[in-house]
């Protein structure tokens, strides 16, 4: 039986260990209806501390990089709250597909992966939690920007005469946002302005590694990243650097740009032209037969090795396509599939069709489909530069508009939503 003696001491001497446990998992901010813990605080700040030393970089003060993590936990936790409110879930077998699509990626199995989180210091069950955070987040943001984005073949048309009297040119760049709120106060934007110009200094004249400093300071929705904003031409750069990244060297890092939402600073990583791009296509015309209860592979086979007797011997092809050809695309048409070019058609069908030169038929194979014949007419080689640059302005503006939207966004979501700062200096 214990004596009150015996529970006084065992209270003391767990004392200091509670209240540590408490310094420790204090409340640093109220967001909402959710709260964020010092313990979440501290695993970011030491994540990004892990992220810098393992670039060479040393790390900001403390009190800045705290205020800094804390920004980003406080904007995470508000849209994790408004994709609750929306109903927005992740289900376990889409998280599971996911998984397994990052390991495949990585060239590993399920297990590799775990091994690999492992020795890197993330349990599994971290690892598939804020995966399904990060899916949330990406469906919250898409449900709210897509709707926005509009792209007209006249901004297309008028992206064309730009890139033309640019000789082409696209630039890749990497940015870096400290942004301000809408209405900010004086005092506001000078400690912004101070904060971009100690990360300029410590780019330009530390050596910091400009894709470690986007990663851990950017404000910007690109931060994940290293800041990149991909591939563009000089219309399609955010407003504010049209007249800067042009100008600048490959490498070079400009000065402080402030604009609308912030402060800014870019990098260029590489330029390059479009080269004339050209496409092999194929004609071809091809006979189907379905299988299903009644006509299994064999007897789907043995139809079409009677067919290529018949074509053998002198029979058009298109004709007996329209006679027996189960397509009903092509069938009509003597089973002409039009020009097609590579990856357009079922993989097991392409490389049959590749193998053939015109005016040769193949021997019967199936895909998913059923069992086919193919006779390739003819083939050209097309030059697509036209259309494809079409495509990658269409998708330039698209993201361009879609970055400038989801970035407005998060800007007003961040002024409407209840914050309550606990950690001493905020």
């Amino acid at each position: 039986m214990k004596t009150p003696f015996h529970t006084l001491l065992v209270a003391l001497l767990l004392a200091p260990a509670l209240a540590a446990g408490q310094v420790l998992d204090r409340i640093v901010a109220v967001v909402e209806q959710d709260i964020i813990l010092a313990s979440e605080l501290e695993d970011g700040v030491e994540a990004i501390r892990q992220e810098l030393r393992h670039r060479g970089a040393a790390p900001p003060p403390d009190d800045q990089l705290r205020r800094h993590v804390l920004e980003r936990l406080i904007m995470q936790r508000i849209q994790l709250v408004r994709a609750e409110r929306a109903g927005i879930r992740v289900d376990d077998a889409t998280l599971d597909a996911t998984v397994h699509r990052i390991a495949a990626q990585n060239n590993m199995t399920l297990s590799q992966l775990r091994d690999a989180l492992a020795h890197d210091g993330i349990e599994f069950a971290q690892f598939r939690d804020e995966l399904r955070q990060e899916i949330t987040l990406n469906r919250l943001q898409q449900a709210h920007v897509s709707s926005q984005v509009d792209v007209t073949p006249r901004e297309i048309d008028e992206a064309l005469e730009m890139a033309a009297a640019s000789d082409d040119m696209e630039y890749h760049a990497a940015h870096i946002l400290i942004s301000t709120p809408e209405g900010a106060s004086a005092a506001e934007i000078r400690e912004a302005e101070q904060r971009a110009r100690d990360l300029h200094r410590r780019l330009t004249e530390e050596g910091m590694d400009f894709e470690a400093v986007a990663t851990a300071f950017s404000d910007a929705p690109t931060a994940e990243e290293g800041g990149s904003l991909g591939w563009r031409l000089p219309g399609q750069l955010p407003s504010a650097y049209i007249e800067v990244v042009p100008n600048l060297e490959v490498g070079e890092v400009s000065g402080v740009i402030q604009a609308a939402t912030g402060f800014h600073i870019v990098k260029l990583l590489e330029t390059r032209r479009e080269d004339v791009e050209t496409v092999e296509e194929t004609r071809a015309r091809h006979i189907l037969v379905r299988t299903d209860d009644e006509v299994d592979d064999q007897e789907a086979r043995a139809r079409l090795m009677r067919l290529l007797e018949r074509i053998d011997a002198g029979e058009s092809f298109d004709e007996l396509a329209r006679e027996h050809s189960q397509d009903p695309g092509s069938a009509a048409d003597g089973g002409d599939l039009g020009w097609t070019a590579p990856g357009l058609l079922v993989p097991a069908f392409q490389e049959a069709m590749d193998r053939l030169g015109p005016g040769e038929t193949s021997e019967p194979f199936p895909t998913q489909f059923g069992w086919h014949i193919v006779r390739v007419e003819d083939r050209r080689v097309r030059d697509v530069t036209d259309e494809r640059r079409r495509e990658r302005i269409a998708q330039q503006i698209h993201q361009r508009k879609s970055q400038e939207a989801l970035e407005q966004w998060l800007r007003r979501l961040r002024e409407e939503a209840y914050v309550e700062y606990r950690l001493e200096g905020t």
